[in-house]
């Protein structure tokens, strides 16, 4: 078999995994610091977790399969890990079932490495088999274990220093990673390295830290420099140092979290989600307010031009889950105003369908992380076939904002709960904004009518706190319907986008089975599911589609449904059918996504909350999530 040193480097854009890492390196200890940055990155994942630290007898390694309470708990019973350097991580499993010994961290074969990651080695078991050749034996099912035994062998303390042997390994790796190595010959030193996942490094005062995202360290400090792909940075307690993929140093810019902690943190909620459905208000103004000055849309922060908005002749929206629920909304909301063919596609779709792209094209890719990898892996064909690309991100600086030809940031604060809510929201606007101005450039509405959509923009957010006022009523509801063991939702046109969201919101976070359908397919299959005592949420916010809608309503109300009937201000059908209904203030109907999912969002929360599910951190979920 080949000598390991002798595999081709390989450098593959590829599957992105929701893990947390975090390391830190100082004078102080270390251990407290490191799970109070896991408990923060815990929605990443959170099937088991461990740490690597340097203490008196060495390097210290303790995992446990579970929350990170279980580690604490498992650090208090050996009493204590009394270090000032270590890393640490909370996994959600790809490779290998969770449990204790498919925990990160992974020690190198000598005992002398240790290893955590996030990201999936595509060929792992090529290298797995090289490794074993060499007398390496495996205790995991993982893919990281492969990282730790391929650094452990080719590291020479003597001739050679950490960060060059990580440069050297990750360039036999084919697959996404972020990093953190620790080795026996320097404790107090990490070595940190990214491709296709996030990693920042926070830089303190006597100390400095990893960590997959910012919140696992601005407890420490507000400062922080982004890693790029293929870089590898060296993290001491009074130093960082980044090298390119060649070995060559790097200058990174120091960004600064403009937040506050409190964003962070529970605020008195007894749990993020419902934090977070609160501060939708909050979101929607922060995105739509600074954007519209006198009655019309300034895009001058993100690159948008007045020339490439009237010229486009092909809108394409890309994004998973709830992203593409919001452009399914933006979708419908741009060819209605702008008059402009406008597609929405799942972004792992989208990949690999070969679709038609020109260089007018605008391509806009939607994701809260700004880190998904199908999304970010479709924004590049889309950009490589000459579209304009346009990101609608939450995370600033995030590798789809900085990649992207044009940014409109949602500034709507960081999002702790698996499930999204104000992101969501805040994407609607983000969207809403953008069909505004290019239906103006392109004179499909006049000037007057502008001002008047920017007037409507304006009202969201208190419309949103009226329904958020009505959480009494959900909560009443979601009690007497957290019995159902299956849900439909029904809309048609944007209603019908609304009830793919408020469908996922459900199954998600309460496990019960629930589907969206188009309210005329229903009589193409889906009415056979229908039985007694079947609930149906049906969503009609658009008057030209109210009677038939009502008619579907009818006829699943007449095979024994129950209905939950979300409307517009304005509608005057007989409901009588309806066992609920529930008004939504006077919008256009344009914009009436933003009102509709309001109490949606709600049910599916105190559902989930009288089913006694861990509402912020689902079954088999992380946030932003992709595999392949």
């Amino acid at each position: 078999m080949a000598d390991v040193s002798a595999i081709k480097f390989y450098f593959f854009g590829g599957k992105f995994i929701m893990c947390g890492i975090v390391g830190f390196t100082g004078n102080s200890p270390a251990v407290p610091i490191l799970i109070k940055g896991l408990y923060r990155l815990e929605y990443r994942g959170y099937d088991s977790a461990g740490v690597a630290a340097f203490t008196k007898e060495g390097l210290e390694v303790v995992k446990s399969r579970g929350r990170i309470a279980n580690l604490e708990e498992k650090i208090k019973e050996i009493g204590g890990m009394n270090a000032t350097c270590g890393i640490g991580h909370t996994r959600w499993a790809t490779h290998g079932e969770p449990s204790d010994r498919n925990s990160h961290p992974h020690l190198g074969g000598r005992g002398k490495v240790a290893v955590v990651h996030n990201g999936i080695i595509e060929n792992y078991m090529e290298l797995r088999q090289q490794l074993e050749a060499h007398g390496y034996e495996f205790q995991s099912e993982t893919d990281t274990e492969t990282v730790a035994h391929l650094v452990d062998y080719l590291h020479d303390g003597s001739n050679h220093s950490l960060a060059m042997t990580v440069l050297k390994a990750v360039g036999m790796l084919r697959g996404s990673y972020a990093l953190g190595v620790v080795s026996m010959d320097d404790p107090e030193e990490i070595v940190a390295a990214r491709r296709d996942n996030p990693l920042v490094i926070g830089i303190g005062e006597g100390e400095n830290m990893i960590a997959s995202d910012v919140t696992a360290i601005i407890s420490r400090t507000r400062k922080y420099i982004i890693l790029d792909d293929g870089e590898v940075a060296i993290v001491r307690p009074d130093s960082v140092v980044v090298m390119n993929a060649f070995g060559d140093v790097v200058e990174k810019k120091i960004q600064e979290v403009t937040w506050d902690l409190s964003a962070a943190e529970k605020g008195g909620y007894e749990h993020f989600m419902i934090k977070e459905i609160m501060e939708q208000p909050a979101a929607v103004t922060n995105t739509i307010h600074p954007r519209v000055k006198d009655g019309k849309i300034n895009f001058e922060d993100s690159g948008l031009t007045d020339e490439r908005l009237k010229n486009a002749k092909h809108v394409h929206i890309i994004g998973c889950g709830s992203a593409l629920h919001a452009g399914m909304v933006g979708r419908s909301v741009i060819e209605s105003l702008c008059r402009v063919r406008s597609t929405a596609s799942i972004a792992s779709e989208f990949r690999y369908e070969n679709p038609i792209i020109r260089p007018d094209d605008i391509c806009i890719v939607i994701s809260q992380s700004g880190e998904t990898a199908d999304t970010l892996a479709a924004m590049r064909l889309a950009k490589q076939a000459g579209a304009y690309t346009v990101a609608v991100v939450n995370v600033v600086s995030s590798t789809i904002a900085r990649e992207a030809d044009g940014v409109l940031y949602l500034w709507a604060g960081p999002e702790i709960a698996v499930a999204t809510t104000k992101a969501y929201s805040a994407q609607l606007a983000a969207l809403y904004l953008f069909a505004v101005k290019m239906a103006s450039v392109r004179g499909t509405i006049t000037e007057e009518q502008e001002k008047a959509y920017c007037e409507t923009l304006y009202t969201i957010p208190e419309k949103i706190s009226e329904m958020l006022a009505g959480k009494e009523k959900m909560q009443y509801l979601a009690s007497r319907y957290a019995n159902r063991s299956s849900v439909f939702f029904l809309g048609r046109g944007l209603d019908y986008a609304a009830a793919m969201e408020a469908s996922l919101k459900l199954k998600e976070i309460s496990y019960i089975h629930s589907e969206a359908y188009a309210a005329g397919e229903l009589k193409h299959g889906t009415i056979s599911l229908i039985e007694q005592g079947t609930l149906v949420v049906a969503l009609a916010t658009q008057p030209a589609l109210y009677e038939k809608t009502i008619s579907n309503i009818r006829e699943v109300v007449s095979r024994g449904a129950e209905v939950i009937l979300i409307t517009g201000a304005d509608f005057d059908c007989d409901a009588s059918c309806c066992s609920h209904v529930i008004k939504l203030p006077e919008i256009r109907q344009e914009m009436s996504a933003s009102l509709s999912i309001i109490p949606l969002q709600l049910l599916s929360y105190y559902v989930a909350v009288e089913r006694n599910c861990d509402v912020d951190k689902p079954r088999n979920l992380a946030k932003s999530v992709t595999v392949e």
